[in-house]
């Protein structure tokens, strides 16, 4: 992609910074000036099908109730079902939804899979709230979102700070709704509910198998590539953890803690088991020497795999970047600002 190519129309502004939703519509333009999209077409596909924002009454364990705002965007179901995560953190907002929904699309449409893109999502910190709010927060949910989920009109997954838990409650809420066991209304639920064998480490396998497969076009041997993870949820994890299996050197990861390297490779089966008896993260982690988070994605290794959160590589850190390969775990993880300066570093993502 060029850096002169000319949008069809400029990219939504929010706010001071780059946001997902720019990114996403900037890189929509691209496509539809290079696709010579006919105007209808692009009017249909730059917009939503569905934007539905509620409020939800959660009793907490405390007694008070507290008032959480969801959304649940449907972006187009031209080719199928809308399928898509629901996403439990602080930081969430329409305009994120929205462009993660829009990816949605793109990315079953781009392997032929027969389901539209959706995306949802709900103001939280998981971390803070018990497994009973969790669960109570989950079912409000799913109820105020009767009408808009079902097998055949909407199917929701997990996603950052959700997983089969949850998936498992949605599924048993929305039975209830319909008055019958709708084990297709999600994916991700538990495997004696009804869920797919390797469904946990398959994004992260997905990842894996993407880097290899550049690897191999690019002529970068196996035993000589070592690599970066930014995030060390369950993308990252297991990323690091099949790409270790391979043979790869995972030099540094990140989490929510912080960033860790280690020179000659970090153990990344011991650095999950610490992970696992630590809270779910690796700060004290004694198989690597703490760092600077900013600086793992220009540390010098050949691979750099971001697998954390949305438009953490930008036209500001883009320049410093070491890597002769990214490979992107995350949704939206390199701004569109940064594409023409990759470009012009001959960088493959």
């Amino acid at each position: 992609m060029a850096a002169t190519t000319v949008y069809k129309e400029p990219a939504p502004q929010v706010g001071n910074t780059e946001n997902p939703l720019e990114s996403m519509m900037s890189r929509f333009n691209v496509a539809a000036e290079i696709l010579g999209l006919d105007d209808t077409t692009y009017e249909v596909l730059k917009a939503p099908d569905k934007q539905v924002i509620v409020s939800l009454p959660v009793s907490m364990d405390d007694g008070h109730v507290r008032v959480f705002e969801g959304y649940r965007v449907v972006h187009n179901t031209i080719l199928g079902p809308s399928k898509g995560g629901i996403r439990y953190d602080k930081n969430v907002n329409l305009n994120e939804v929205k462009a993660l929904a829009a990816w949605m699309t793109w990315k079953c449409a781009v392997v032929d899979i027969p389901y539209g893109g959706a995306k949802g999502g709900i103001i939280c910190d998981p971390t803070t709230m018990s497994p009973g709010e969790l669960e109570r927060l989950t079912r409000a949910y799913t109820n105020s979102m009767k009408d808009v989920f079902g097998p055949d009109r909407d199917i929701p997954a997990p996603d950052m700070g959700t997983g089969p838990r949850e998936m498992a409650w949605i599924m048993d809420e929305f039975s209830k709704t319909v008055g019958q066991t709708s084990s297709a209304v999600v994916t991700g639920k538990p495997l004696v509910m009804g869920g797919s064998l390797g469904r946990t480490e398959a994004t992260g396998r997905g990842v894996m198998v993407s880097c290899l497969a550049a690897m191999n076009k690019l002529d970068m041997k196996v035993e000589e590539t070592s690599v970066a993870i930014q995030g060390f949820g369950n993308v990252g994890s297991w990323t690091a953890k099949l790409m270790f299996d391979k043979g790869l050197k995972i030099k540094g990861v990140s989490d929510i803690s912080g960033a860790y390297w280690n020179e000659e490779g970090i153990n990344i089966d011991e650095a999950i088991a610490y992970k696992n008896v630590h809270a779910g993260r690796l700060d004290g982690y004694p198989g690597a020497t703490p760092m600077d988070p900013d600086d793992l994605l220009t540390s010098d290794v050949d691979v750099l795999v971001p697998a954390a959160v949305e438009d953490v590589i930008t036209e500001h850190n883009a320049p410093f970047i070491k890597a002769k390969l990214i490979v992107e775990g995350a949704n939206g993880p390199t701004a569109a600002s940064a594409d023409p300066i990759i470009y012009g570093k001959g960088i493959s993502v």
